[in-house]
């Protein structure tokens, strides 16, 4: 069942074993049973013992669960069963009643077995952050401590090769880290100091110092697991349709098998015998276990291997709603593009370059807007030295000034440098340039002109080039939707391959482009950073949000939350979606299919209790089996993710 609390399990306790003896005892007197039956060459008081002991070791449960259900006068699986094989007894089938008991016990202890496998593998993650953590005492010395009682705030130190025990951020030092548990990416990640780790990654090179921010329950990997377990509580469409299927098809199965065991012997002189033993394989194909098992198991199957690749999904809904995406509306910033100015091009006017780029520099390191961040930035890179500058002063909605070299010079947008008188032509014609290839024109200015053009823009990240062409390979529409000016919203789209973009968006009116498209042409998504782009995501048929890893918010309030920043995991998702539902639809078949073939023997008369058994039990572990196939789902972008899984 779906945990019920509202905090993940202590991933530190052991959970209880299934108990495999009573099944064993089970097994073994079935077959002494049968075996006794056949030496004697029929019925002996050793055969009733055994057969006895067979179906109350290993189906003790299962009349438990049968009475329960035919108390609440709902004839499930277990009530079928319990009385088939009760009716078996009566009439003497003795070796046959234990065994179909038997296995059929034995089916639903590997159906259990199979479920908690798809289930452990999202817990089976939580077994990548250690149980301890080398922590700094108040003395200044290093201690190994329980994982789970390190405290806020404590310091906690990672040597190479190491995994991380909790979320931090780093204080000293650097590495390189394995963050596939999280995010799902195959490579690792450069981390220095400020930047944030997360438990159960893998520290490869350096050795660093971190602040535990959230302890062992509540850390990004604990939240991860705990909203997939809550997910398994939101049935998906098929697995609603099967449950609502099971409650009218079972009682019809027990009426039908009861007519077979009534009305040929009283409406038409037929043997009570032979037809009471119809009438109980009948119920014994018909059982729906096999229908019933495969949704949960395919539907978990398919979160898990989501979860490992670094796409947490909300529900069974929006992974089976994935297959059905039509249009995909995408954000523009830190969604397409990395979400940071920085400086693209550098256009000399006038004067010496060297002595341009320092002046130019020198301001903008001086302010703190993210336009003159980028340039700063670069002339950082680049070894550009920084002067003195004097009468410094920000010029709001224009840019700054301040005298440099005994030089007064402005740093602006185009609409200062109109306003000084330097703006001409020429230089009208070099902005629009730049203008239409989405980038923010900077002018550098004396009194007199303006000295060089630094264009800056919010770069395109490599992956949604081709995030964008697989979603259009699968039949999926794009957009894009953003609040920047429509020249930098088609410079962009023209970028990655977007066929529409719509720019000057407000919150409200990406809501209302959203709403527009929703209902029309299948369904709708939404890609956003999970709060600013909150009203549409809400909206959207599937809300996805960018880099939730160590977001509290992203992770509680998408439908699907993306880890990392790599928009390639939607095609992903949305080919996993593709699989889960074929799956859904060969286990149904294939379910109904071989009981519709072994119901037609038993009206014919040439199935057996044995027959039908192993029919039931075969389906069984068939759609099992075939559901669990979705666990080694492995695309490029998530075998690291999968490789991280097993111990290093």
């Amino acid at each position: 069942k779906v945990p019920t609390s509202d905090k993940p399990r202590d991933p530190h306790v052991e959970q209880p074993k299934a108990n495999w003896w009573p099944m064993v005892v089970s097994g073994v007197a079935a077959v002494l049973a049968e075996g006794v039956f056949w030496i004697h060459g029929g019925y002996h008081w050793a055969v009733v013992v055994l057969a006895l002991v067979s179906i109350f070791t290993g189906g003790l449960s299962t009349y438990r669960k049968g009475w329960i259900a035919l108390k609440n006068r709902n004839l499930n699986m277990n009530a079928l069963m319990s009385i088939a094989v009760t009716v078996a007894m009566l009439i003497g089938h003795w070796p046959e009643a234990a065994m179909v008991m038997f296995l059929f016990a034995l089916a639903e202890l590997i159906e259990a077995k199979s479920l908690d496998r798809a289930r452990n593998a999202i817990r089976g993650l939580m077994d990548l952050a250690p149980a301890t953590a080398t922590v700094r005492q108040p003395d200044g010395t290093w201690q190994e401590a329980p994982a789970k009682d390190v405290t806020l705030n404590a310091i906690v130190r990672v040597r190479p090769g190491e995994r991380i025990a909790l979320d931090g951020l780093i204080t000293s030092g650097r590495s390189a880290i394995n963050q596939a548990p999280i995010t799902g990416e195959s490579l690792p990640v450069d981390k220095a100091e400020g930047d944030q780790v997360f438990a159960g990654t893998i520290n490869e090179t350096g050795s660093f110092e971190f602040r535990v921010t959230a302890g062992t329950n509540d850390s990004t990997l604990a939240r991860i697991i705990h909203a997939v377990e809550s997910a398994q509580g939101s049935r998906a469409p098929t697995q609603r349709f099967v449950d609502q299927f099971a409650k009218v098809y079972t009682p019809l199965v027990f009426l039908v098998a009861l007519l077979v065991a009534v009305v040929p012997p009283l409406a038409m002189g037929g043997e009570w015998f032979d037809w009471v033993y119809k009438a109980l394989v009948l119920l014994v194909i018909a059982c729906p276990c096999a229908m019933v098992i495969s949704t949960p198991v395919t539907i978990v199957s398919g979160l898990a291997a989501a979860a490992r690749g670094g796409i947490l999904i909300k529900g069974g809904v929006y992974l089976e709603g994935g297959r059905k995406l039509k249009v995909l509306a995408l954000d523009k910033t830190g969604t397409l593009t990395h979400g940071k100015p920085e400086q693209t091009d550098f256009v000399l006017v006038s004067g010496e370059s060297s002595g341009v780029r320092s002046w130019a520099a020198s301001l903008a390191g001086r302010s703190d807007h993210p336009v003159s961040q980028a340039i700063a930035q670069r002339a950082a890179e680049d070894g550009v030295p920084l002067l003195d500058v004097m009468d410094f002063a920000a010029l709001p909605g224009r840019g700054v000034r301040g005298r440099v070299a005994g030089h007064m010079l402005y740093l602006g947008n185009h609409r200062l440098a109109q306003e000084r008188g330097v703006s001409d032509s020429p230089l009208q014609s070099r902005l629009e340039v730049l203008e239409r290839q989405g980038k923010t024109a900077v002018l550098l200015m004396d009194d007199a002109s303006v000295l060089g053009i630094f264009a800056v823009a919010d770069t395109v990240k490599e992956s949604s080039r081709q995030a964008v062409l697989d979603l259009h390979g699968l039949g999926i529409r794009t957009l894009m939707l953003t609040g920047d000016n429509q020249h930098t919203a088609q410079a962009i789209a023209q970028q990655v391959g977007i066929p529409e973009a719509r720019g000057d968006q407000l919150p409200e009116d990406k809501l209302a482009t959203i709403e527009s498209l929703v209902g029309r042409q299948g369904q709708v998504g939404m890609v956003g950073d999970g709060i600013n782009d909150s009203p549409a995501l809400a909206r959207a048929d599937i809300g996805f949000a960018m880099g939730a890893a160590g977001t509290d918010t992203a992770i509680e309030t998408a439908d699907v939350a993306l880890m990392d920043d790599d928009l390639r995991k939607i095609p992903t998702f949305v080919r996993l979606s593709r699989r889960t539902a074929a799956i859904l639809t060969q286990n149904i078949v294939l379910a109904l299919g071989i009981k519709t073939v072994f119901i037609a023997l038993t009206f014919t008369g040439d199935a057996t209790m044995w027959m039908a058994v192993f029919a039931d039990m075969g389906a069984s572990l068939l759609v099992v089996f075939n559901g669990l196939r979705l666990l080694r789902v492995e695309s490029a972008h998530d075998a690291g993710a999968v490789r991280a899984l097993k111990p290093a």
